[in-house]
């Protein structure tokens, strides 16, 4: 039988873009250290600043895939699994920090604050599962987007109460097998779409985020307040698309 050939082992240069993409991807951890440094500081001031670097750590992390594919990065550095490295990040900055945020902020009824172990379980499972992410182009499960809900729950003026009842309905979301926008994934035209909305919608976010005071929650203007509504259109389509997609699909089967 013919003996198969060893593939070519990468070049020099080839390795050193690798390892400079899975460099990039770690900045993400060094982004949730200075995060965690805030937190524990406290203060309007440090919660306006861990949005800030959240929403970074959120660029480096819809940007580092599409440096990998372009590296080919499984080939460049193969004795190591960026993808892993990918999901410890992401677990911190989506979930961890954001969930610590919302406990150090005091946006919870006081006392109920061990609720958020609930939503940190619920994150775990989501990112363990082995078909988080669908053939066909979805999320399966509330996606962990606990950034996001930290921040408009910082912003708008919800009670304690109903923040804590959205925490417990998202949390529980992520059990129920319900197909949600995966907009970086090009299998679905709805995902396109959700894609150029979120051109629209990223400039509102940084709107508001940076116009946030240095004090405490009651400073908040009320033009920072109208652009974090105005900036919910988003999170609305994104939901009811989602749950549009999900019905259909259980229609169909």
């Amino acid at each position: 039988m013919p003996q198969t050939q060893p593939p070519n082992p990468p070049t020099r240069l080839r390795r050193i873009l690798g390892w400079s993409v899975h460099f990039y991807t770690a900045c993400g951890l060094i982004l949730a250290a200075m995060i965690a440094v805030l937190l524990v500081q406290g203060g309007g001031d440090a919660f306006r600043w861990s949005f800030i670097l959240m929403g970074i750590a959120t660029v480096v992390d819809a940007t580092d895939g599409t440096l990998a594919r372009r590296v080919r990065i499984k080939e460049a550095v193969p004795s190591f699994d960026g993808r892993r490295l990918d999901d410890l990040t992401d677990f911190l900055t989506y979930t961890c920090l954001p969930l610590l945020l919302i406990w150090r902020s005091h946006i919870l009824p006081a006392g109920q604050e061990p609720w958020l172990i609930f939503a940190l379980l619920a994150s775990a499972y989501g990112f363990c599962q082995v078909d988080v992410k669908t053939d066909d182009g979805y999320f399966l499960g509330f996606p962990s987007l606990w950034n996001l809900v930290a921040l408009y729950l910082y912003v708008l003026p919800i009670g304690p109460w109903p923040a804590l009842a959205i925490v417990l309905v998202l949390a529980f979301l992520t059990f129920v097998p319900t197909r949600y926008l995966y907009p970086s994934s090009v299998k679905s035209k709805l995902n396109q779409v959700s894609t150029i909305l979120g051109y629209l919608w990223a400039p509102l976010l940084v709107g508001f985020a940076v116009r946030l005071p240095s004090g405490s929650r009651d400073q908040i203007d009320p033009l920072t307040i109208w652009l974090a509504a105005l900036s919910l259109f988003y999170p609305i389509f994104y939901l009811g698309a989602s749950w549009w997609i999900s019905i259909n699909h259980w229609r169909r089967n």
